[in-house]
């Protein structure tokens, strides 16, 4: 499965025996819900195609320190992730580094 999504990537990394693939969303829409829908249903489809292909990796959803506030941290937002068990990563852009992890 190949992800094309312009500047949102797919990585992966593995560490001893964990293993994670990482989907990065920008929210770059005019509607943080219509980002929401689209980013939640790319989610659960390649965590489906990721568990079928590639079983024992953790899929991961990268969004902005911003993003991660302003839509994760909202009611809809925690709804979303605790009934689709969505793992999120809240990083920075400007140092790239991870800021938050949410499991």
């Amino acid at each position: 499965m190949y992800v094309d999504l312009g500047a949102e990537l797919l990585l992966a990394a593995e560490k001893g025996e964990r293993r994670i693939a990482v989907e990065i969303k920008s929210f770059l829409g005019d509607s943080e819900v219509d980002d929401l829908e689209k980013a939640a249903g790319q989610y659960v489809l390649y965590r489906a195609v990721l568990a079928e292909r590639h079983p024992g990796w953790t899929l991961f959803l990268a969004v902005s320190d911003v993003v991660l506030r302003d839509v994760f941290d909202e009611e809809l937002g925690r709804l979303l992730v605790k009934d689709q068990s969505i793992h999120i990563l809240g990083f920075d852009p400007q140092t790239e580094e991870i800021t938050r992890w949410i499991r």
